[in-house]
């Protein structure tokens, strides 16, 4: 594999597009109180109005397999607390419920929590609790949505995936968050609907969402226990009552038939054994269930005689014990089954595809008996839509076993890495959304972060990492990257040497992943470090040198190292018109940053003239709607504001703005960007109302996608400070910091 980008050049190092300005995310409110955001077009929002849906509509991961044993009273306090009341049914401070016992219209919220768990791992239920919650009660919503919660990309996903259900003649077309956009809308609009956000990794993912749907339900669970106190009322789920134990032991294993007293006796001793914890029953009654088993023989081929206390319990060493006998019965009867198991547990838990899957095995019958075998015995679930989940407490215990495995080590890492680089689309890379890219990005990052330290990592697998940060890299989303771009760096450096091409390109990549995630300091590091070997290695005027050099600008830049920017991109610029050529595209990207330096040192004239001569070689050698073209047409319209041209300043920026949403789509940073440098605008146009309500949905939408303490977040809250003063709606210290 070859770490090349577009035109056969040096991956993230061509012509693309960077520039000294910070890639502000902004965008514009279209619902609640701002907490998520985004431009959406007019025909959009109506429809986000006047769509409506049959009731008991939206989308469950599976039925309710009506074995909820011992969780009676649980059902019973959410509902209470989703309809507002205090935990032993008086009525709170929160609204009742609506008609028929429909959602009033200003609900509460409930997360379901775990206390106690050790290493905070799952395995207690809440899952199954909020999936039977939801099924039980689906007739009183008009919308039942479940989304899994693990990461603010999963949410923005699940909630997309409701805005392509509600409405497909828009949002097929649609980029990520403008779907996401459209569902909170709708959500907003509308009342009577549950909203389901499973496994939330951490209640701040919630916060910028929870303001704004007030309309419906919203029932969360997590392994967290603490930090609810911003979201809603946190109600802990702990292990099962030592009765219901054995009876959801013995109704797995018998089905229909009632335990004797031997056998109820013996469940009771294995459900203490266990731990009372469902996930460890679970599978232990399933196991009975398919091989006859009795439960003490069972029991003591587990060798969890007199085991430790269930207060005690450790869920990864009793599940890991279970699924010695379980793995070995699977695989007695389906070999293959457990194979697909171990590469699976390497992968993300939700959303595996059979398709994904398809390479690991001879033919699809084979595939379909291997799950099957897996299904029976509770170690996968199915969806609705054909793909399958694995809980994450069983693939922590087969990654951490298949760590341990000196006979098969990393079992099953190989194979999920080859299935995952065969899931690769066969398309170009651009800055369109690729419904393909997305359905495999959450299993390529989970391979990321579970590379095992000091693993040579595969030339495959190391071109896998690198397309997929591509893929993220064009799609503005370049600080999503780092693990996958450090993870390439160290394939190249492992296998090349550190001053290999491919590897300097690698590093390359990475400082500027650094950069686009705040971290300027370690993005210098890189490219002085880089630029150094650019120039050992591959000689001072080499294109790839020039590149690294122009980057390094950029970066000093960002440093606030104004005069050692300007200086470096002089010296660039006169490398690349002698070696290049004036209209090369390197040379004109170069010229584009010279010139934005040039407005920041002050020297507008020389701005304007150097921007004016590169926007017209654009349009001559790319045209008028080339991402280049729209970039230094949105840098020249910012030196006519500095100019006190705010008229065509304005112009320039609004229609900058229209053309760069039809080719970059909403919330690509350069059209983020944009929208910034449009509201600066307005504000000094004296029209300081329209740049408060952009600025104020930048400021929300930055802090959720690169957090508060991000530099282009503390900059845009400054120039928001500064439109609130201009606006007479704040009297506080404001810093100008234009777009």
């Amino acid at each position: 594999m070859t770490a090349t980008g577009a035109g056969g050049g040096p991956a993230r190092v061509e012509a693309s597009g960077d520039r000294p300005v910070a890639a502000a995310s902004i965008a514009v409110a279209v619902s609640g109180d701002h907490a998520r955001v985004v431009t959406l077009p007019r025909e959009a929002v109506t429809w986000a109005r006047d769509v409506d849906v049959p009731p008991g509509s939206g989308s469950l991961p599976g039925a309710a397999s009506g074995l909820l044993v011992g969780r009676d009273e649980d059902l019973d306090r959410v509902r209470r607390l989703l309809r507002g009341e205090g935990p032993g049914g008086d009525p709170g401070s929160g609204p009742g419920s609506g008609p028929g016992g429909a959602p009033a219209a200003v609900p509460g919220s409930v997360v379901v929590t775990q206390t106690g768990a050790i290493h905070g791992l799952g395995g207690v239920g809440k899952s199954t609790l909020a999936l039977h919650y939801a099924h039980r009660h689906r007739a009183e919503y008009g919308l039942v949505w479940w989304i899994t919660a693990d990461s603010p990309e999963a949410i923005v996903s699940g909630l997309g995936a409701l805005a392509v259900r509600l409405c497909p003649q828009w949002a097929g077309t649609a980029g990520a968050d403008e779907r996401a956009a459209w569902a909170i809308t709708w959500l907003g609009w509308h009342t009577g609907w549950l909203l389901v956000l499973d496994n939330v990794e951490d209640p701040a993912h919630l916060h910028p969402y929870l303001g704004t749907l007030t309309g419906g339900h919203v029932l969360a669970t997590s392994r967290r226990a603490v930090g609810w106190h911003r979201v809603g009322p946190a109600m802990p789920l702990g292990l099962l009552a030592p009765d219901a134990a054995a009876d959801l032991l013995c109704r797995l294993a018998f089905g229909g038939r009632p335990a004797t007293a031997g056998e109820r006796a013996q469940a009771e001793d294995l459900a203490r054994d266990l731990g009372y914890l469902p996930l460890a029953l679970e599978q232990a009654g399933a196991y009975v269930h398919e091989t006859g088993t009795p439960f003490a023989d069972y029991r003591r081929s587990l060798g969890l005689m007199l085991a430790e206390p269930s207060s005690d319990i450790d869920p990864e060493r009793t599940i890991a014990r279970i699924w010695d006998h379980t793995l070995r019965a699977v695989g007695q009867r389906e070999p293959l089954a457990v194979d697909l198991l171990y590469a699976m547990a390497w992968l993300a838990p939700d959303d595996i595809s059979r398709d994904l899957l398809a390479p690991l095995a001879p033919d699809g019958l084979a595939l379909g008996r291997a799950l099957g075998a897996l299904h029976a015995y509770t170690m996968v679930t199915f969806g609705p839509d054909g793909t399958m989940s694995v809980h994450r407490l069983v693939q922590t215990v087969l990654r951490a076993r298949a760590a341990a495995d000196a006979e098969v080590p990393l079992r099953g890492r190989d194979e999920a890495e080859r299935a995952a680089a065969a899931a690769v689309p066969d398309e170009e890379v651009s800055v369109r959304l690729s419904p393909a890219w997305e359905r495999l990005i959450p299993h390529v990052m989970a391979l990321v972060d579970s590379e095992p330290a000091g693993r040579a990592t595969p030339t495959a697998t190391t071109g896998l990492y690198h397309d997929c940060a591509q893929y993220l890299f064009r799609r503005g989303r370049d600080a999503q990257t780092l693990a996958l771009r450090k993870a390439v760096l160290d394939g190249f450096e492992r296998r090349l040497g550190e001053e290999d091409p491919e590897a300097l390109t690698a590093r390359h990549n990475l400082a500027c992943a650094h950069r686009a995630a705040g971290d300027v300091v370690k993005a210098v590091e890189l490219l002085e470090q880089t630029l150094a070997q650019r120039v050992r290695v591959q000689g001072d005027t080499h294109r790839y040198t020039l590149i690294a050099r122009n980057q390094l600008a950029i970066t000093y830049y960002e440093a606030g190292q104004l005069e050692r920017s300007m200086a470096l991109f002089e010296e660039t610029l006169a490398q690349q018109v002698e070696v290049l050529g004036e209209t090369h595209a390197d040379t004109l990207v170069t010229r584009g940053n010279l010139a934005f330096a040039y407005l920041e040192a002050g020297d507008v004239d020389l701005a304007i003239a150097l921007h004016e001569e590169t926007l017209a070689q654009y349009g001559a050698t790319r045209g008028d709607l080339d991402p280049e073209t729209l970039v230094t047409r949105h840098h020249l319209a910012r030196a006519y504001q500095e100019a006190g041209d705010l008229e065509r300043a304005t112009t320039l920026f609004e229609l900058t703005l229209l053309q760069e949403v039809q080719v970059l789509g909403d919330t690509h940073p350069t059209t983020l960007n944009a929208r910034r440098g449009l509201a600066y605008a307005y504000a000094l146009a004296g029209d300081a109302a329209r740049a408060v309500e952009l600025l104020e949905v930048a400021v929300t939408l930055q802090t959720e996608l690169l957090g508060a303490a991000h530099p282009d977040t503390v900059a845009t809250r400054r120039q928001l400070d500064e439109a609130h003063q201009a606006a007479g709606l704040d009297d506080g210290p404001g810093e100008r910091r234009p777009g």
